[in-house]
């Protein structure tokens, strides 16, 4: 008997898996916070025997050398990945034994890097599940831009291959289980649905029902903007990452929070955007603990940049933490929780800025207002419409083109509402007056806004 365990990291848009059978299990693609790792194997009751790397991951930093030194685990990585730690090469066809009659067996999948490899978990000789990282996903395949310019039309072509030998090696009943695809900017396009199998992927997957020119030619057309901080993360892997420190950050108060302001620093107030709107640290931005405030703020954030966060709880600062580790910001340089009056010295006043609906919009345009519309999305979204007249600025190149946003008052949205609280706060910060749209797009249309479809 075998068992796969799937754990979720939705901030990153990934999952790991903990699969093995009786006494002893392998851990594929962790994240950089092993412990929740650890605690479902001592649950299972089973010995982690192997770590498998699937590739050197562009998109957060894995705990996969930390984990196999504190459980003793064998480290397989793929043999052509150029790291700089001591592993246990994995070469196409090398199979390990995790447990008896259980085995994994390597399969060389390149594309979404050269060196990619999934996993066949095989039961007394029969293959019942494939850990394919960034392959064969969901739907869709991982994107073949993140290693190199140069390369990616050769390895969105390796992509088509790969997949192809998946579903010629294995039988269709076998569970497609990927580390990518449930949010990952590591996807070429979002997957849709939770679970499937070669199978299924044989006769959805534009991989297989598409002839390989016409696959390349759609992958590459739907590329987005790669995040800022996959620079980091990949030499970071290769180089072997360094232990979590998790301990809580040191506390601060108003006046340490306004000198950290003053010397440039970033102060993130993790809590909702309806409470930031109302009253927040002026100068402070708005990345909400419950969106993917890692993802957005490590995209955002000048790489290196001291990070203070504000919360209503120690948990949600411990959380976000957490997270940040995962994408390689390390240590917070301060914290403070509770009352937001207490983060601000006496005498000074907590900042706000109005929030709406589009339908808001629409009234005041109509009364001929002298408004800025400001569209941060990105531009895949803005192609399926948009509000005439508005800014195109995505989000995350907002920051440093502050000064191309037309003078009044900005209206902000994205499509749901978080990004555009985030880029409120951006924007509030340099004393722009803003209003935040907290609204779904689809809710313009039909309020008098003129919106463009293609």
């Amino acid at each position: 008997m075998f068992f796969v365990d799937t754990l979720e990291f939705e901030g990153l848009g990934n999952r790991s898996y903990l699969a093995g059978g009786p006494k002893a299990a392998v851990v594929v693609d962790p994240p950089r916070d092993v412990d929740q790792l650890i605690a479902t194997a001592a649950r299972r009751g089973v010995r982690i025997a192997y770590v498998a790397e699937t590739h050197v991951h562009n998109d957060y930093v894995s705990g996969g050398l930390e984990l196999a030194r504190l459980t003793g685990a064998r480290y397989l990585v793929p043999a052509d990945a150029h790291v700089s730690f001591p592993r246990t090469p994995v070469t196409d066809g090398d199979t390990s034994e995790v447990d008896e009659h259980l085995v994994l067996r390597a399969i060389a999948t390149p594309g979404h890097t050269p060196h990619h490899t999934s996993y066949a978990l095989e039961d007394d000789g029969r293959a019942v599940a494939v850990f394919t990282g960034g392959s064969l996903l969901i739907g869709t395949v991982g994107r073949p831009d993140l290693v190199d310019p140069r390369l990616t039309e050769h390895l969105a072509r390796a992509q088509h291959t790969s997949v192809h030998r998946l579903a010629a090696t294995l039988d269709d009943e076998v569970r497609v289980l990927p580390t990518h695809g449930f949010g990952s900017f590591c996807s070429a396009s979002q997957a849709e649905g939770d679970a499937t199998t070669i199978g299924e992927e044989r006769t959805s997957n534009d991989a297989f029902t598409l002839d390989v020119d016409t696959f390349v030619k759609r992958v590459l057309a739907g590329l987005e903007d790669v995040p800022a901080y996959y620079t980091h993360m990949g030499p970071a892997n290769a180089a072997g990452p360094a232990p979590v420190d998790l301990t809580p950050p040191e506390p601060a108060d108003a006046a340490q929070i306004a000198e950290r302001l003053a010397a440039g620093e970033w102060v993130v107030d993790l809590r909702g955007r309806v409470a930031f709107a109302d009253g927040h640290v002026a100068g402070s931005f708005n990345f909400e603990g419950t969106g993917k405030p890692a993802t957005y703020l490590a995209w955002l954030i000048p790489w290196g940049k001291p990070v203070t966060l504000l919360a209503d709880t120690p948990a949600q600062i411990a959380a976000a933490q957490r997270e940040l580790t995962r994408v390689g910001i390390d240590r917070p340089a301060a914290a403070a929780t509770g009352d937001p009056a207490t983060w601000i010295r006496a005498g000074e006043r907590l900042a706000s800025f109005p929030r709406a609906r589009f339908a808001d919009l629409a009234d005041v345009s109509e009364r001929g207002e002298d408004v800025v519309v400001l569209d941060v999305r990105r531009g895949s979204e803005r192609a399926d419409g948009f509000v005439e007249g508005s800014v195109h600025i995505p989000l995350h190149e907002l920051h440093g083109r502050v000064g191309e946003v037309p003078d009044g008052t900005v209206w902000v949205h994205c499509a749901g509402g978080m990004r555009a609280a985030i880029a409120a706060s951006l924007l509030d910060a340099t004393g722009r007056r803003v209003v935040a749209i907290d609204d779904g797009f689809e809710a313009a249309v039909g309020t008098g806004l003129s919106v463009t479809r293609p």
